[in-house]
């Protein structure tokens, strides 16, 4: 199932994507939030095209795991360093995430800013100190992310909050597929586009650390609430981007997520 948040004109909700409904795709409008209490249909239902796709959660924070895919780390190793044993982490901030169609702004501070495609899991409930074979537990569902970074600024930091955390460079979307395994979810192809050409392209099965480590890793330290997200890492084939070119993220059986990359008037 798919599990999408939209606005139409002023009303925001929740609502199952059906793209199998005759006329094309439509939204089959949720009462209340899927993830805090009981969500059923109303019976309302609108074209997929009449409605915006908001981001399809709105996390208290978004954990990341860095340096998780090996050819990654060889490409990056000038300025993260080599891989871990224990997954890198570091956050982004709620204010970083938006939703596929939305503006990615380049920061004035910046001369050079990356896509980073990337598999994201979306959290069900609260939790902690979840042990692996129990992360299906708390797993509500997939959706693709781009962590954008800004390179320069990570470069020369101390750490990477800076150069992560810029408002609109944690786009999500475009909904929440409820309907993988955790090994589905292991081994999908994940590709990067930067117009029409193809820059990533990897599968979630070269994951130094998988789905279910990384929950367990995660949550070792820190309790996750209903909504929260985890970027899973990046293949290779990172690069930058400029003002007016628009980038996807396709995750096979997940979605498709763009966004064009602009500068604040």
């Amino acid at each position: 199932m798919r599990i999408a948040r939209f606005s139409s004109g002023d009303d925001v909700g929740f609502g199952v994507v059906d793209s199998e409904s005759e006329g094309g795709p439509h939204i089959l409008r949720l009462s209340g939030h899927p993830l805090l209490g009981e969500s059923r249909p109303t019976g309302d239902r609108a074209a997929l095209e009449d409605v915006r796709l908001l981001s399809p959660v709105l996390p208290s924070k978004v954990v990341c795991i860095g340096k998780n895919y090996r050819d990654h780390v060889a490409e990056m190793s000038d300025i993260t360093g080599e891989g871990t044993a224990e997954p890198a982490v570091f956050l982004k901030p709620s204010t970083a995430v938006v939703g596929t169609g939305d503006p990615v702004f380049y920061p004035d501070v910046s001369s050079h800013v990356d896509y980073e495609g990337e598999l994201a899991i979306v959290i069900s409930r609260v939790c902690r100190e979840v042990p692996p074979e129990r992360a299906h537990d708390v797993i509500f569902g997939y959706t693709c992310a781009n962590d954008i970074t800004a390179r320069d600024l990570q470069r020369s930091d101390t750490q990477w909050t800076r150069a992560k955390g810029f408002d609109s460079f944690c786009p999500i979307g475009p909904w929440v597929e409820t309907g993988l395994t955790i090994e589905e979810a292991s081994d999908l192809r994940i590709t990067t586009t930067v117009g029409q050409e193809v820059r990533q392209d990897g599968r979630t099965s070269q994951l130094i650390h998988g789905i279910r480590d990384v929950i367990a890793y995660v949550t070792s330290f820190m309790t996750l609430l209903p909504g929260d997200v985890i970027l899973t890492g990046t293949p290779a084939g990172v690069g930058p981007v400029t003002p007016g070119q628009r980038v996807t993220v396709t995750i096979e059986g997940v979605g498709e997520l763009t966004n064009a990359i602009t500068t604040r008037e």
